[in-house]
């Protein structure tokens, strides 16, 4: 069944949001309209939406704001807009918890590939091993075995990470890479933080099984049996 979650565009520009929307529509993607960015948490609270197209200009609460607001709690992927063009704008809104930025002026063609990159990435539903996982991005949820993993925002990437290539072999560096889209400056030691983590929960979940397996030197790699 298709993902009928809207994506949320928060502009305060009621031409250019008509527009976006219009776009939108246009490539099958259901949209809801927000001007003010102190109408953005409660929005996503109230129905977590696929993908968020965030202004980083806006009357209420400025984008960056509301895009850390929203990762105390939201994996959902966010892509800031701003007319800003300086480095450091672009590095604050994805230090900031961003997924990717477009400068205005923009091509709505261009915002409408985008929007299609990302969701090719960070799939709405990941599933592995006969759906004994089940991991929802944008509603910050994911499953196994039909019990609930109270995970983090960023171990629910590093989850995510993992179930989207069972099997693969990610070195720290690569993990790190994905978890932290600012690239901060962290050692490879804090992936090995957040692994401890992630396997004590899914230990709690399914007793007896490891799915993240250490190889010494080289990185982690994650598979789950079937039953």
């Amino acid at each position: 069944m298709p993902d009928e979650s809207p994506i949320l565009i928060v502009e305060d520009e009621p031409k250019l949001a008509a527009l976006m929307q219009d776009y939108l529509n246009a490539a099958g993607y259901p949209t809801q309209c927000l001007d003010n960015g102190l109408q953005v948490e409660p929005a996503v609270r109230a129905q977590a939406p696929r993908l968020i197209l965030l202004d980083l200009m806006l009357p209420g609460l400025d984008g960056l704001q509301v895009c850390e607001n929203l990762r105390r709690f939201s994996a959902v992927p966010i892509v800031m807009i701003t007319a800003r063009v300086e480095e450091v704008d672009r590095l604050l809104g994805l230090g900031g918890g961003a997924d990717d930025y477009i400068c205005k002026p923009f091509s709505p063609r261009e915002m409408v590939a985008r929007v299609k990159a990302i969701l090719r990435r960070s799939p709405q539903l990941l599933s592995n091993a006969a759906q004994r996982l089940v991991i929802d991005p944008a509603r910050y949820q994911a499953s196994l075995d039909g019990i609930a993993l109270d995970l983090t925002p960023l171990e629910l990437r590093l989850l995510s990470t993992f179930a989207g290539a069972p099997g693969r072999v990610f070195s720290r560096d690569q993990l790190l890479d994905k978890i932290y889209s600012d690239h901060r400056v962290v050692t490879d030691r804090t992936v090995d933080s957040h692994i401890r983590n992630l396997r004590r929960k899914l230990e709690q979940a399914c007793p007896g099984e490891q799915p993240i397996e250490s190889l010494y030197g080289v990185g982690y790699r994650f598979q789950l049996a079937e039953r």
